[in-house]
Parts: structure tokens; sequence; C-alpha cells
């Protein structure tokens, strides 16, 4: 088992990983919008905050050697539902043509007062 950390994506703002590796497969942790240059959450609502996650979670699967093309399952987490067209648009734009199996839910809260977070299963490429 690997615990992996890259500078490129935020550190844990808690007793965990941003990801671990374990017998070809990469779990990473939720992702929240945070700039991980400046340690906040990016300002301007529900699509800016959605495109950090992705370029944070980009960076994770980086430190394993994966890309979104690896990923098997993403959990997604909203704080509200009626922003799924927008999650849906800025997702598509990130997996491009790769359509992993995916499950969305609307929670109360999210940590640093996000609007999303997200996590991924990916199959790390042999080498």
């Amino acid at each position: 088992m690997r615990f992996l950390h890259t500078d490129s994506a935020p550190k844990a703002i808690g007793p965990y990983s941003q990801a671990v590796a374990l017998d070809g497969w990469l779990y990473t942790s939720g992702q929240v919008a945070i700039d991980p240059t400046t340690g906040e959450l990016v300002d301007g609502g529900f699509e800016p905050q959605a495109r950090r996650v992705f370029e944070n979670l980009r960076q994770v699967l980086a430190s394993a050697g994966c890309n979104f093309q690896d990923v098997v399952k993403a959990t997604v987490y909203v704080t509200d539902l009626a922003d799924f067209p927008k999650l849906n648009a800025i997702y598509a734009e990130a997996m491009g043509e790769h359509r992993p199996a995916r499950s969305t839910v609307q929670v109360a809260a999210l940590p640093k007062g996000g609007l999303v977070e997200i996590d991924l299963v990916a199959k790390v490429p042999a080498v």
C-alpha cells in the first residue's frame, strides 16, 4: 500500500492521504475546490469550484501515473442538485468520451463550505 501526496493538489485537511494505491488500484480522497497555492476555497460559485475540483483530481491522479481515462468510478457530492446540469457539462469536459460509473448525491454541507466534492477510483496503468 502506498499513501500518495502531491504539492500540486491541496494538502489533506485532516488525518488522511490525498490518495492510496493498492494492488493496481488508486482510491482518491474527496477533493473540494481548495486552491493548493492559497489553501482557500475558490470564489465564484459552483462552476469555478467544480473546475478546481477536477484540476485537483487531475493532479492527484497524475501522482500515481493515472489520468481521467483510468477512472472506473466517481462519487460526486453536491450541496444542491439544481447544479446537476452544470456538473454534467464540466464532468464531460474533464472525462471526454470516457464514461466511468458515477454516483451523485446531494448532501447538507461539505468541508470548508464547498459546493461540490468528488472522489475517484482508478486503475493504475501497468508499467
